[in-house]
């Protein structure tokens, strides 16, 4: 059971027939007892004339899926299987990363029949919300006290990655048609091939034009190209401990989750085939044989769940993975940390292997280089020598990952989906994939 402040005020108002009855003669303690026991009296009753909390059926009606920080509008149904009317005030055990109200919503249902209320929620963390039980506060019609019972109604929503960086999609899409030869000015380059002949317009290449298709047709014939189709890319994502590094707002993991959705997004529209491994010392997500429009929901439905893990990667393991996926000459795009010689050392050894088999990208998402303090006293002079120490390990590890045949960018964590996109069109263009 549980007693309301409404109780708590009535004994409270108990003192004015203290006083009356004090001054009638009556015995203070008798008079005080008396109200408590007519106030315990009145609660028992409301006990035991509120609706049995436990004879309610739960249900909620809500989606599978949300992304990261959209408003979810739900719905908290509840059934009065009693014979009572119930007059209840609910709470539904979300987790607190689930973004549920604190207050308690209030229902009146008649027995047999069924009310619903709003449930909404603003998930503030990626990956699987759960909830197991709703309390149920019964409360009897004098409002004192009632009946409390926990109900069994599991539910559960997934959380996906924003993609947030969808945002420079349309561009490289336009510079992506530009390359497919879906524009008026068609040019031969390495690593294109033929598509079609079409009339030749002001303006074309005339390096283009197919003379025997222009003897045949009586007019100026053009030939037109378009990048290579059908290569692999192939993106591992570390998930060790270096990805639970705080980068910007967030992660380093979630910009590597967003630089793979926009390269993703990017590549299957340029009619490749992209393979996705997170990665630690054991496969924490895998896709791959997914294309079309079923690839993005895939990859997202696939990374959700993903937390890095507080362990060395083990890279050989790894690339063995990207060996079974990059089984012909294929673009390896390793999304981990090169900041640090020493946390760069273990994948470094192993990545001349894949560079010499596949085109390989090494990026990584940082904090950017920020405002250079000013050197007024000791600690200024202290932060200034460890941003310079910073740089120097970066440089050192890029340029051994330039070495080992590789190439390494690195941004912030706003600013690496685009580069990392960027470079994908490049490569692309010049024919090196």
């Amino acid at each position: 059971m549980f007693v309301t402040g409404r109780l708590a005020l009535l004994v409270a108002l108990g003192v004015v027939p203290l006083v009356l009855l004090s001054t009638a003669g009556v015995p203070a303690w008798l008079a005080v007892g008396g109200w408590v026991v007519l106030c315990a009296v009145g609660a028992l009753v409301d006990v035991a004339v509120a609706a049995d909390p436990r004879a309610v059926e739960i249900t909620r009606r809500l989606p599978d899926r949300t992304l990261l920080d959209e408003p979810v509008a739900g719905e908290l149904h509840v059934r009065n299987l009693g014979t009572r009317a119930l007059r209840a005030r609910v709470r539904d055990a979300w987790q607190p990363t689930a973004g549920a109200p604190e207050e308690r919503a209030r229902f009146v249902v008649p027995p047999g029949e069924r009310r619903s209320g709003p449930l909404p929620l603003l998930p503030r963390r990626r990956g699987e919300i759960r909830t197991d039980f709703v309390v149920v506060r019964s409360a009897g019609p004098l409002g004192l006290a009632g009946r409390q019972a926990v109900v069994d109604a599991p539910g559960r929503i997934r959380v996906l990655p924003p993609f947030t960086s969808r945002r420079h999609l349309p561009s490289r899409l336009a510079r992506l048609r530009e390359l497919d030869g879906n524009t008026s000015l068609q040019v031969r380059g390495q690593g294109t091939e033929f598509d079609s002949l079409r009339e030749y317009v002001r303006g074309d290449d005339v390096r283009s034009i197919d003379w025997r298709a222009t003897a045949r047709a009586g007019t100026t014939m053009l030939r037109t190209w378009r990048p290579e189709r059908d290569r692999h890319v192939v993106i591992v994502i570390d998930t060790g401990r270096t990805a639970a590094a705080r980068v910007g707002d967030g992660a380093r993991l979630d910009a590597a989750m967003e630089a793979t959705l926009l390269l993703s997004a990017l590549a299957t529209r340029a009619g490749d085939h992209v393979h996705l491994v997170m990665f630690d010392r054991v496969p924490r997500a895998r896709v791959t044989k997914v294309d079309g429009s079923q690839l993005l929901p895939a990859l997202v439905d696939a990374m959700a769940p993903v937390e890095p893990q507080l362990i060395d990667t083990d890279w050989d393991a790894a690339f063995a993975q990207v060996r079974q996926l990059a089984v012909r000459p294929a673009l390896v795009v390793l999304l981990t940390a090169h900041d640090d010689p020493e946390a760069a050392r273990g994948f470094l050894a192993a990545l001349p292997a894949v560079a010499a088999r596949s085109r390989l990208l090494v990026a990584t998402a940082t904090d950017g280089p920020g405002d250079e303090p000013e050197r007024t006293d000791a600690a200024s002079v202290y932060a200034a020598a460890a941003i310079e120490r910073a740089r120097h390990d970066a440089d050192r590890v890029r340029a051994a990952v330039v070495r080992a045949g590789g190439d390494a960018i690195s941004a912030s964590a706003e600013d690496l989906p685009p580069l990392v996109a960027d470079r994908y069109l490049a490569l692309k263009a010049a024919g090196r994939l």
